[in-house]
């Protein structure tokens, strides 16, 4: 039985950032043929929670890049992946001397998380800012009262492109973190940057589930460096038109661009759905 993985945004949601009707039909054609299928996102659960609600999206789910593996059945993580705060603190002194202000997203005894960040020091940030405070479920807090005993899943943060890259080439050579960066849709000039334990990739997480749910191969989907690692151990990879250059020089094929259903055209000619 094969198991089909989708990352979610530049791949399997449009350019809104939904599952658009073509998309949601065709994953119902796919459960009618149970076909398996789950995610490996770089969202956090609560990220990623309201899209997939009602699109059959029942198997244990990989968010953050595979610092986690949330099983809806339990209710609960069987995977992960953290940070304690001594392992990251001087990543946060990195940013901070760049002028940048980190987003520490934690994930707190009772599996409570949250996120905890400095002032915010340019436009971008307050809008990253209110943007988590009005519509996500996470509380947004001050760095000043992060709990001693959180754990962290990932450090993110939106800032010029020459900060961003002092930061992430201050690490390229720590065994245990890795960074994931790209332009930001807020401006030319900005990038953003994510980082997280390096034993929590895509492609690690990929091999747990298939060896946990028995299945013989997997097929992926993705657009992006974080996705490279998943693509490795596939027996089939694809990446739509708008990936980068490096996704699809390892993908079996290129296919139709994420904003134009590219991966559900796909499905429907190659299960003959």
């Amino acid at each position: 039985m094969e198991l089909i993985v989708f990352d979610l945004d530049g791949t399997l949601l449009d350019k809104s950032s939904q599952i658009s009707a073509f998309t949601r039909d065709t994953l119902a054609l796919l459960r009618e043929r149970d076909v398996a299928y789950t995610v490996a996102t770089g969202r956090t659960l609560h990220g990623a929670r309201d899209l997939l609600e009602g699109h059959g999206f029942s198997l244990p789910q990989i968010f953050k890049n595979g610092v986690v593996i949330w099983n809806p059945d339990q209710q609960g993580y069987s995977h992960r992946f953290l940070l304690t705060q001594a392992e990251i603190q001087h990543v946060l002194e990195g940013f901070i001397r760049e002028g940048v202000a980190p987003f520490l997203f934690t994930l707190e005894p009772g599996d409570r998380h949250a996120i905890y960040h400095p002032p915010t020091l340019n436009a971008a940030e307050s809008r990253l800012a209110r943007m988590l405070g009005r519509d996500g479920p996470l509380p947004l807090e001050h760095l000043s009262k992060l709990p001693a005993t959180a754990d962290i899943t990932n450090v993110s943060a939106i800032g010029p492109e020459p900060a961003i890259r002092r930061v992430v080439d201050s690490i390229a050579d720590e065994e245990g973190l890795v960074a994931y960066m790209g332009s930001a849709i807020e401006g030319s000039d900005l990038f953003w940057v994510d980082i997280h334990h390096r034993g929590g990739s895509k492609g690690d997480a990929v091999t747990t589930l298939k060896e946990e749910l028995g299945l013989k191969r997997v097929i992926c989907f993705g657009d992006s460096d974080n996705d490279l690692s998943m693509f490795q151990l596939a027996d089939e990879a694809y990446a739509p038109d708008n990936a980068k250059t490096d996704v699809k020089s390892a993908a079996t094929a290129v296919i139709g661009h994420h904003d134009a259903d590219g991966i559900a055209h796909f499905l429907r000619e190659r299960f003959n759905l």
